[in-house]
């Protein structure tokens, strides 16, 4: 049996009222809500029907597939009440404590791993807590060396080189090194969580028309091509560095499995652009399945019950099919 843990996120947002919404169908796996459960049924009320959903305490015991009017919740106290649009410096720890409790049970293997939620990088920053984002928190927790952050949608894969860092650090962060991590870590996984037998891979280059053969940046020449020249003589199908205005056409779309981009903002708008309501984020290289909505906070218009509940769907259905995939 999968059992899969669910962090809903910055308990001010839209993350827990968008578990009204799994509470929708039936599973083929065990989702766990790791979150305080009196902040679950105080979100459920928002909607008309949210009372008929039934809260059933984690049992580590029980195997049975989640199902339809039912949420399964692993209780974390909040620190303080959480105000629907108001940030609370005094929940951050809360947050954190979720995905340690999630990243730990999915490391003993009691969970097969974790679909998380949308949270404020700020408000934990803001407490003094050093915290960039989900994939470092999650690296770090795991002592993992590598990891890579792969967005997606049903028409396509972005995976990144670098993932939260400013412009003028991107360059020195692709070394020859790192990138052949990064490339090796995207090919596995594509095969063993999204059951590509032969993964194809097209990359971007990092600068303005892949370099133009070195009169716009030497960075391909001197790191990219010799990376990629090496990884395809060890088997990796990966092309590029393409021009990054011109590879996402519908031609490498149709045969892509994952475009590989140098930095955050070089692929995601095109991702965003195509499947926004409907995206998915996930963290490869980690020892268990990772996956998360592709969206934020959404503090504007928490606590309306109007939150879109594409992504978490898109963000399960991956996990459990990563799950299934990685069992076999």
């Amino acid at each position: 049996m999968i059992r899969l843990a669910v962090t809903p996120g910055e308990g001010a947002g839209v993350g827990p009222e968008l578990m009204y919404h799994l509470a929708q169908k039936d599973y083929a796996a065990k989702l766990v809500l790791i979150c305080s459960k009196k902040l679950i049924q105080e979100r459920l009320s928002i909607y008309p029907d949210g009372y008929q959903i039934k809260l059933v305490d984690y049992d580590p015991q029980d195997e049975t597939p989640s199902k339809k009017g039912t949420l399964c919740i692993l209780n974390v106290d909040l620190n303080e009440p959480a105000i629907p649009g108001i940030l609370n410096k005094h929940n951050a720890p809360y947050i954190l404590k979720c995905l340690d409790i999630a990243s730990d049970k999915s490391m003993s293997g009691e969970f097969s791993g974790m679909i998380t939620g949308p949270i404020s990088k700020a408000v934990i920053a803001d407490c003094g807590l050093n915290f960039t984002g989900h994939t470092e928190y999650l690296q770090q927790r795991t002592h993992t060396k590598t990891v890579v952050m792969l967005l997606g949608c049903k028409e396509l894969n972005v995976a990144l080189v670098t993932t939260h860092l400013p412009l003028n650090c991107v360059s020195q962060a692709i070394t020859k090194e790192h990138l052949e991590e990064i490339c090796l870590v995207l090919n596995n996984d594509l095969k063993t969580k999204f059951g590509c037998k032969n993964p194809k891979i097209l990359a971007c280059g990092l600068n303005p028309h892949a370099g133009e053969n070195g009169h716009l940046g030497t960075e391909e020449i001197e790191t990219i091509i010799p990376t990629f020249k090496k990884l395809r003589q060890q088997g990796l199908d990966i092309e590029g560095p393409f021009p990054a205005d011109t590879i996402f056409n519908r031609e490498n779309l149709a045969r892509a499995d994952a475009f590989l981009t140098m930095y955050h903002d070089q692929g995601l708008p095109v991702l965003k652009y195509i499947g926004f309501d409907h995206g998915y984020n996930t963290t490869l290289g980690l020892p268990y399945i990772r996956t998360s909505v592709d969206h934020g906070t959404a503090m504007d218009i928490a606590g309306k019950g109007i939150a879109d509940p594409g992504s978490l769907f898109t963000a399960v259905d991956l996990a459990i099919k990563m799950a299934f995939n990685r069992r076999s």
